[in-house]
């Protein structure tokens, strides 16, 4: 079975489903895309470890990770393998030291706990090929709009729009923007502390 590897392009808002997201991953050594819907908390565990915020209590795959370390065992790889009536399937490679093992799991939860382990994902070329999309076909899918009532997280996306970002205003002082980043993560509101720190970085940078 010839494995895909795939990276994250992108994390934006769902039109088509309110409340999901899109997750863009992208064909490491290729033009494909593969987008899949995931549901809020799956999105908002992915954001804070690509944009390496530690929140103030550890999220349910933070604790798998802790948990994953206590009893010795490590995370391989994370494999998107297979796709059945419009939802995704993925297995976790894990290892003891002494024997290899898979956990079947979502998608989403799969790679927000592969990104904390730091471990390559992968799928399959039936999954891409029926799946997955070329940029030509990324650039129309964000022209239409197609109506889709299912609401189950994993599912594949039709539409690839970025979601607009409001930045904090640019008359908000840095001491200010530090106690709203401080707010915004005692309030466990990761998004927005993203937003923030991103303004405190461009900030710094200017000065």
């Amino acid at each position: 079975m010839k494995k895909i590897q795939l990276e994250i392009l992108g994390l934006s808002s769902s039109q088509s489903q309110s409340g999901s997201f899109a997750l863009i991953l992208g064909e490491k050594h290729g033009n494909r895309r593969l987008p899949i819907i995931i549901g809020m908390f799956e999105a908002q565990s992915i954001a804070i470890q690509i944009e390496k915020i530690n929140p103030n209590r550890p999220l349910t795959h933070d604790l798998f990770k802790s948990f994953a370390e206590q009893v010795h065992v490590s995370i391989l790889e994370v494999l998107i393998s297979d796709l059945k009536e419009g939802v995704f399937y993925s297995k976790i490679v894990c290892s003891d030291g002494a024997t290899t093992f898979e956990l079947d799991s979502r998608p989403s939860d799969a790679i927000a706990i592969g990104l904390r382990f730091g471990v390559p994902i992968y799928t399959v070329e039936s999954v891409m090929s029926e799946a997955g999309i070329i940029l030509s076909d990324l650039d129309e899918g964000a022209e239409s709009d197609e109506d889709d009532d299912d609401e189950d997280d994993d599912t594949p996306s039709t539409r690839t729009e970025v979601a607009e970002t409001k930045e904090p205003s640019g008359q908000v002082s840095l001491d200010e923007l530090t106690k709203m980043l401080a707010q915004a993560l005692e309030r466990e509101d990761y998004e927005k502390a993203a937003k923030i720190r991103d303004e405190l970085n461009k900030r710094k940078d200017k000065e």
